[in-house]
């Protein structure tokens, strides 16, 4: 069994784009580097852009050299701790400055589909009819925009509120400051997190369809309403990610205070790969 790519897409948000995406003929791979919230640590224009682009890189190196899903994770975790260390421009003062990243990696073993992910990216597998949704964020997206919600009443600010606003910036960094406690845990420089990972085995997943996206792209099903899983899946295939992403910025654009769709930005980056699973 192996992957073949049939598009792709990743649109930023704003500038620098921190979502990445990388694949090979036996891997797919979906990283969003979370928005810095002060001044980066590392060299570039973000950390978080640094971290999705790096982890990407690293993750896939290592399973082209048949490493096992997770031990390649592990490794590309210990990679970005070393980077991390000997490239950042001061010590972390507070955790919140850490870079993470959501992250969903599609690996095929055999005919079955191994899963792993971090956070809010997920991956759509479509076959004999039916949509698998693997990861959580169909499930805790509502969460995240009712949270949104509740900040900008409690702040007295729209419900898509400016990220760097300092009563905006408070409740992000504490929440930032959880990471990698108890079940919270993203990729960052930080080898622990390999044992926090989420998985899923999918078996008989040849001859399906396989979507791996970020929030951001997902955002088009989980937070406006405009598809369902299967919708969505089906919708990349019939129009393409191109045509998807078009209709995703217009929804924003037409709500740009969140007063429709509460979040905490207008427009996320946006990020997906559609592939085909021979």
């Amino acid at each position: 069994m192996s992957f073949i790519v049939r598009d792709s897409l990743s649109l930023p948000g704003s500038q620098p784009n921190e979502d990445a995406f990388a694949h090979s003929e036996n891997a797919a791979l979906v990283m969003d580097g979370t928005t810095v919230l002060g001044e980066g640590l590392m060299p570039g224009t973000s950390d978080a852009a640094w971290l999705a682009q790096f982890g990407s890189r690293r993750l896939m190196a290592h399973l082209k050299e048949s490493d096992a899903p997770k031990l390649a994770l592990a490794h590309a975790l210990g990679d970005a701790e070393k980077s991390f260390a000997a490239l950042r421009r001061r010590p972390v003062r507070e955790k919140w400055e850490t870079p993470c990243a959501s992250m969903m990696l599609a690996v095929e073993s055999g005919v079955d589909l191994e899963f792993l992910w971090f956070g809010d990216c997920a991956a759509l597998l479509l076959k004999n009819q039916a949509c698998e949704i693997i990861g959580d964020a169909f499930d805790k997206r509502g969460q995240e925009a009712e949270r949104a919600r509740q900040v900008a009443k409690e702040k007295n600010l729209p419900p898509a509120p400016d990220l760097n606003r300092p009563e905006i910036l408070s409740v992000l960094r504490a929440a930032r400051n959880r990471v990698n406690s108890g079940s919270y845990w993203l990729f960052s420089p930080e080898p622990r997190a390999a044992d926090h990972v989420s998985r899923r085995v999918v078996k008989n997943a040849d001859g399906g369809s396989l979507l791996v996206a970020s929030d951001g792209f997902l955002a088009l099903a989980t937070d406006y309403g405009a598809y369902d899983a299967m919708g969505l899946i089906r919708a990349a295939s019939d129009k393409g990610l191109a045509a998807l992403g078009a209709e995703l910025r217009a929804i924003e654009n037409d709500d740009p205070l969140g007063e429709k769709f509460a979040r905490f930005k207008k427009s996320d980056d946006a990020t997906a790969l559609l592939l085909d699973v021979i």
